[in-house]
């Protein structure tokens, strides 16, 4: 309660004018109070004394330059070069769930190629009734579908095992995107090539190929091929960008980014999984006691708030603040997100945008007064399985250190008293 308000709740509303009355710190109502006149509402402004720029002067629109620093950003000592390497998308800058393909993080094991549509080929072979090979206007006349997935690099928040290191939330969970993505169904193609000869599915694999140097390839088990994976040609309305798998890339919802091959070009169906180099001495967890676990593909409820974060800290000082974030589940849809202040000993239950979608972010907000003192910020997301997001104490519990994938811990922000924010570890 308020004693500016004789015991009514206070709304933020309410508080913007209490504060003008009560001369609190609120920067607008400080210079309302001060009678100051500001001279960018009293005085003419430049951008209203001429004519702006017409419709054709950039024929595809780009961020306005005063968001100039909403980009993707990698770090430099993570990788020996860029060619083999990941950024991370600024998520503490935007807000919603989609993610601009512009700023959508990257991750090439030999870079990006240049790979015109016309020379697009997609092969299906191995245990199938007709090995065929599909162009991209081929793929086209098939029925598409269109769905919201988002794609997290099995590495993102890979960093933090042994402690707190990145400060920032796009670099601890930046390896992540969201995005509507058009395509035909992977079972489509399948099924046009026949899987008679395939006989019982119920054992059977496909591996999946990328057509860069690196051929970076994955075994997918055929129950995740003929559910919902999707062989991609568009994303938010448009074509895929050179750095997404320009012209086609395989979206495999709720699963590890790796397995979601760009520029995918080759699909066999095989009697068991491949082996290669991506699903053995890459792409496993290592436990405690030096083995590694396999097949670990779902990516598991996870959640972080990007505002306050360290690259996103509080700048008005104290009254109303809303703290938001993102929250996903490979395994379904977020139901309920909780926010603690305190480091974990009490939590709120924030506020969902919407109801949560199956396999894609879910935004939630925490609408709140900060009273200017130092806050343990952490989030704590549950999806629709009744699983709930861990804390590291508890993730490593049970895989101890050693590990680089599938960290889904707690992460917690320290706002200090000036509103800067840094990545600690209370658990």
């Amino acid at each position: 309660m308020s004693k500016l308000f004789k015991g009514k709740p206070t709304s933020r509303r309410a508080f913007l004018r209490g504060s003008v009355a009560a001369a609190a710190g609120v920067v607008t109502a400080s210079a309302a109070q001060a009678g100051t006149p500001d001279p960018l509402i009293t005085d003419v402004q430049p951008w209203a004394t001429g004519l702006g720029d017409g419709v054709d002067a950039s024929p595809y629109g780009l961020p306005i330059e005063y968001e100039s620093d909403v980009v993707r950003r990698n770090v430099e000592w993570l990788t020996a070069d860029t060619i083999s390497s990941i950024n991370f998308t600024p998520i503490h800058a935007l807000d919603g769930t989609i993610t601009p393909q512009g700023c959508a993080f990257e991750r090439h094991h030999s870079g990006a190629i240049d790979l015109r549509k016309e020379d697009y080929r997609l092969m299906i072979n191995g245990l199938v009734d007709r090995p065929l090979v599909f162009t991209y206007a081929d793929l086209e006349r098939f029925p598409r579908e269109n769905h919201v997935y988002f794609c997290e690099c099995a590495a993102n928040t890979g960093m933090e095992w042994a402690g707190a290191q990145l400060n920032g939330a796009q670099f601890t969970h930046g390896m992540i995107h969201n995005m509507e993505y058009t395509g035909v169904p992977l079972r489509t193609l399948l099924e046009e090539a026949g899987l008679d000869v395939a006989g019982d599915l119920k054992d059977k694999w496909v591996y999946v190929e990328g057509a860069d140097a690196s051929s970076n390839g994955r075994s997918i088990p055929m129950g995740k091929a003929l559910g919902d994976c999707l062989v991609a040609f568009k994303a938010n309305g448009e074509a895929l960008r050179k750095e997404h798998g320009y012209p086609v890339r395989l979206v495999v919802p709720g699963w590890e980014g790796n397995m979601w091959v760009k520029w995918i070009r080759r699909i066999e169906v095989t009697d068991g999984p491949v082996e290669s180099r991506e699903e053995t001495s890459k792409y496993t967890d290592t436990l405690a006691d030096g083995t590694s676990r396999k097949w670990t593909w779902v990516m598991d409820a996870k959640s972080v708030i990007t505002s306050p974060s360290p690259q996103a800290p509080i700048t008005h000082g104290k009254g109303p603040l809303v703290i938001t974030g993102l929250a996903w589940s490979g395994h379904g849809a977020i139901t309920r997100v909780d926010v603690s202040k305190d480091g974990g000993k009490t939590w709120e239950t924030a506020r969902l945008a919407k109801e949560g979608e199956a396999k894609a972010l879910t935004r939630f907000y925490l609408d709140t007064t900060w009273d200017g003192e130092e806050m343990l910020l952490q989030s704590r997301a549950m999806d629709d399985t009744g699983y709930i997001q861990p804390t590291k104490a508890q993730l490593r519990e049970v895989r101890g250190e050693n590990s680089i994938y599938h960290n889904n811990c707690i992460q917690t922000w320290w706002v200090r008293p000036n509103g800067e924010a840094e990545n600690v570890e209370v658990s």
